[in-house]
Order: structure tokens, then sequence, then C-alpha cells
């Protein structure tokens, strides 16, 4: 643990709250394979991925609340939308959280690469033209978006994220939400997750609190500028820039998992 350690570990957590406030999600489809794979490519200790899981549960509660501080008072966060899918996360979080101690490393890193790959495919499936309609105007089927919550809650608790880079494709391709809308309100929807995913990791023993430290400090600072800098693009760059993470990240989880087999 020296200054080296300190500073990869730090800008890791800098480029996922980054990413995290500039496009709607918690960071972790960035942050799990950066923490997974760059520490031990540069000589340092590997983090296992119960660890993984734990300090990225924790990065992600401090990043979507940031992200959310900046987007509150520009009218694009769905109330409604945050309690239905809210409450129901929630719940799914703090289950998988919970239960993901029971699994082994790579059925962590399984749960996490088909996740991915999901989010993956759905970024490139169609959408319709609905970023010109009226905020207010906005309706979604509300018994879809709790069942898709509570899925979306248990995966994203085990591998200890908020689930934001599957709640802005779901939004999106089947809710029919806006962009800056979904982005705004999966932020806040991803906190929400994170409470119970980082309550599920510490009951169970799965959070290395130094790095964490570390990644709550990046999160603070880099979150909101992200933020901010999202509301400067255009809705089809977002897009195309949360596409290209989500395939390139499934990609590398899972030529690592069938390499591993």
């Amino acid at each position: 643990m020296d200054i080296t350690w300190i500073l990869t570990i730090f800008l890791i957590g800098f480029l996922g709250s980054f990413v995290s406030g500039m496009l709607g999600i918690g960071g972790a489809i960035i942050n799990y394979p950066m923490l997974l794979y760059i520490p031990p490519l540069l000589g340092f200790m590997a983090f296992s991925a119960h660890e993984v899981s734990g300090i990225i549960a924790i990065q992600v509660f401090f990043a979507s609340i940031a992200g959310v501080w900046v987007y509150r008072k520009g009218g694009y966060l769905n109330k409604s939308l945050i309690i239905y899918m809210g409450g129901a996360i929630l719940t799914g979080s703090f289950v998988g959280s919970f239960g993901s101690k029971f699994l082994s490393e790579s059925g962590i890193n399984i749960v996490y690469g088909v996740l991915a790959l999901i989010a993956a495919v759905m970024m490139f499936i169609p959408k319709k033209q609905i970023d010109d309609q009226p905020m207010q105007d906005v309706t979604f089927n509300k018994t879809l978006a709790i069942l898709l919550a509570v899925v979306v809650g248990i995966g994203s608790g085990i591998v200890g994220a908020g689930g934001g880079f599957l709640l802005v494709p779901i939004m999106l391709v089947v809710l029919g939400i806006p962009t800056r809308m979904t982005i705004a309100t999966s932020l806040a929807i991803t906190f929400i997750s994170s409470i119970g995913g980082m309550v599920g990791k510490l009951m169970t023993g799965q959070v290395e609190y130094f790095p964490a430290l570390i990644m709550i400090i990046t999160s603070l600072i880099a979150a909101p500028l992200g933020a901010r800098a999202g509301k400067k693009l255009n809705t089809k760059s977002l897009q195309g820039i949360l596409a290209i993470l989500i395939l390139a990240t499934a990609i590398k989880i899972w030529v690592d998992i069938i390499g591993g087999v």
C-alpha cells in the first residue's frame, strides 16, 4: 500500500464516477473490471471478486447521490418512476447483496458478465424518437417497471452495482423514457438501490474499507463533474458512449470467464 497504489485506486474511481454522473449509471460497469484487472496488472495484490463488489457498492452509493445533486433542479427527475422502481430495486439489491456471500468468485463474475451482455444488447436495439416529448407527458407501465426493477436489483446487488447500467437501457428501450430524464432518474433509482447493496455487503464483511474510502472521495469529486458534462452533450452521443463502454466490458469479462473454464 504505497502512493502509486493509492493513485491507481483514485484514478479508477475518478473515471468510473465521472462516467457515472455523465451517463446516469453508478459506475460499476466500468469500475468492476478495472478494480479486478488493473491492480494485479501493475504488480499490486489483486482484489477478490467479493472485495471488488463490496468496494463498488460503497462507490456507487456516493457517486449516484453526487450526480443526483447536480440534476435535482433540471426538471428531469421523474418522481413517479423513482417511487415505483426505487422501492422494488431496493428490495432486490438487498437480497442480491446479502446472498452474494454464498456465491463463488467465478459465480459473481458470471452474474456480472450476464448483466453486462444483456445491457449491451439492449443498447443497440433501435429506440423510438421520444426525446422531444414534453416531460409532463411521459408515461410508463408501472407493473413492468416494478418487475424489472426487482430483477435488476437482485443481479446488481450480487456484483455490488446500483444497476444503473441496466436501468438506462431498460428505461430507454422498454419503458420509453426520454434520454435526459432517463439519465437523471436512473441516478436517483441507482442511489436507492445502492443503499440495499451497501448494507448487504457491509453486513456480510465484503468491504475493504481503505480503498472504499478512496472511492468515496473520488465519487464526490468526479460524479458532479460528469453530470455537468452530460448536460452539455447531445443525447445520441450519450447513448453511443454508454453502448460502447458496456459492450467492451461485456466482451472482456466473458473472454476471461471462458478462458478460465
